[in-house]
């Protein structure tokens, strides 16, 4: 499995800290029906879970011939965040297990392929903001979004961390590709509402070392 403990854990944000993927495939569905794009909540959260709303965009357009509006990425934004605030909660014991990582001697970052204005309006809505402040990061700033491996290399550079001294968290297919890419080791997380029966093998298939449910199992783990 590997010999060392990690130095940095990278979490990804959705699914992993914050139960937010259901919600946005719902709201994925609904704004997409609106320009003739038909696909239900659960196909969008298996199909394109750790994948940038914009590759996923760019996908359905291709697949449906047909051109979304300039706006449609404000406008679905918008929507979300106002879902987000009546919806929106923080994963079980998220937050006693940053305090158990913190108190091993270990740094924590965020890699999302989130907007950074949604991860930043998401974590503060949550009350994780400042768990991890200012280091969040995106695919947004970096070339390529999951499961290229840059953004997770790109959080590494930042926080000064040898890519082999880094645990991976997530709970897709793209982002536990990602991580390997990134000769990172990959914690699976299927604890999150959008998670079914058979998304624990698919990560362990990708090279996840080990998957859990339960965040508290976290450090032990790693």
């Amino acid at each position: 499995m590997h010999t060392s403990a990690p130095r940095l854990v990278i979490f990804d944000c959705d699914g992993v800290l914050i139960d937010s993927e259901i919600i946005a495939a719902r709201a994925q569905s609904r704004a997409l029906a609106e320009h003739g794009i038909t696909i239900t909540p659960e196909e969008a959260a298996s199909r394109f879970a750790g994948i940038p709303d914009a590759d996923m965009w760019r996908t359905l357009q291709a697949e449906n011939g047909c051109a979304l509006p300039e706006e449609f990425a404000r406008q679905y934004a918008d929507r979300l965040e106002h879902t987000f605030r009546t919806e929106l909660r923080a994963l079980p014991h998220v937050h006693e297990t940053l305090t158990i990582l913190r108190e091993r001697g270990l740094d924590l970052c965020v890699a999302s392929s989130s907007t950074p204005r949604k991860l930043e309006a998401a974590l503060k809505m949550v009350g994780l903001w400042d768990a991890f402040a200012p280091h969040v990061f995106s695919t947004a700033q970096v070339a390529k979004g999951k499961p290229a491996p840059d953004v997770f290399l790109y959080a590494a550079r930042q926080m000064r961390a040898a890519v082999l001294d880094c645990v991976v968290v997530e709970d897709s297919v793209p982002g536990v590709r990602a991580a390997r890419a990134a000769r990172m080791r990959a914690v699976g997380f299927v604890g999150a509402s959008h998670n079914g029966p058979q998304q624990r093998q698919r990560l362990l298939d990708e090279g996840a070392f080990e998957v859990i449910d339960d965040l508290r199992r976290l450090p032990d783990v790693i």
